[in-house]
């Protein structure tokens, strides 16, 4: 394989797992071949051991004949990425090292690495207030998003990664969308968080913003309105209380506060909403000791 098939290469893990050429689509094989390759790309240019991609498949329970089974998908797989390689020659892009396997691509032809530089120079243009290049980044970054990572790649990897990468995901989301609402755009990120919310009703940044949208939108019966149905939620399906951010959020809807009024907003604020003393369903609650209410993150299985 010369050096321009080598830059043309690109693979992508951000929904299925692809592989191309150029234009050409490449023929990966079975879920299970596609499941090796996306086992070496995730290690980004590391070593994986027999063993771990053994473990990486099949978990504790692997086919008697597993080495062999293993060693023939990395065969094929360097048939489809090296279509042009010489017989004798070593390959160049799923590489032997001592007891397993590394994959050499460049990180701007994976797209995981291309969605992680693209976040960390959004996060770099947002500190130094350049809101609009971030916003423009970010969006770029998640539109390199196809649907569930790793989708339809079977065993205990792609399991755990897959949360993972779900996780990376939301993350930027939600950096978005807090970056969007630093640009005035309230109403589109209301609209947009009113989905995010039924879908993930758990996650208590989303419910933040969305308050945080309503309140910007003049819509501070709405962002009440949404404080109380993460309230009951949180009490139905975990039995804690909303944590410190929605809390203090809360209070300052109920006070007007002028700080969460975004800066070069036409004068749209609402006013601070008459207390009822005694049951005033928007009372900030106390704040009890609350244990950890965000959803588990397994560690990521060693492969």
């Amino acid at each position: 394989m010369n050096v321009s098939d080598a830059n043309s290469l690109h693979v992508a893990v951000l929904g299925p797992v692809r592989a191309r050429r150029a234009e050409q689509e490449l023929a990966l094989g079975s879920p299970q071949q596609r499941a090796v390759l996306a086992a070496l790309l995730l290690r980004r240019g590391h070593p994986v051991t027999i063993g771990e991609l053994i473990d990486a498949l099949w978990g504790e329970e692997p086919p008697s004949g597993a080495v062999t089974v293993l060693r023939t998908y990395v065969s094929r797989l360097r048939k489809v990425l090296e279509p042009g390689r010489e017989a004798g020659r070593a390959p160049e892009v799923i590489v032997s090292a001592a007891d397993g396997y590394l994959v050499r691509v460049p990180e701007d032809a994976l797209d995981l690495g291309v969605f992680e530089r693209r976040v960390a120079e959004a996060k770099k243009l947002r500190t130094g207030g350049q809101l609009r290049a971030a916003s423009e980044l970010l969006h770029a970054a998640l539109e390199l998003w196809d649907g569930r990572p790793l989708a339809g790649l079977p065993g205990p990897l792609a399991d755990t990664e897959r949360y993972r990468l779900e996780e990376q995901r939301m993350s930027a989301v939600e950096a978005r969308l807090d970056v969007d609402l630093e640009l005035g755009r309230q109403e589109e990120v209301a609209a947009e968080l009113t989905g995010l919310t039924a879908e993930h009703p758990l996650r208590e940044r989303l419910w933040e913003l969305l308050m945080l949208a309503l309140y910007r939108a003049g819509r501070q019966a709405e962002a009440l309105a949404a404080y109380r149905k993460i309230r009951d939620v949180l009490r139905a399906e975990l039995g804690v209380e909303p944590g410190p951010a929605l809390l203090d959020l809360h209070a300052r809807i109920l006070a007007a506060d002028p700080s969460l009024r975004a800066s070069g907003l036409s004068p749209r604020a609402p006013s601070p909403l008459p207390s009822t003393p005694g049951s005033s369903p928007d009372t900030p609650d106390p704040a009890p000791h609350r244990p950890d209410s965000s959803p588990h993150t397994p560690n990521p299985t060693p492969y």
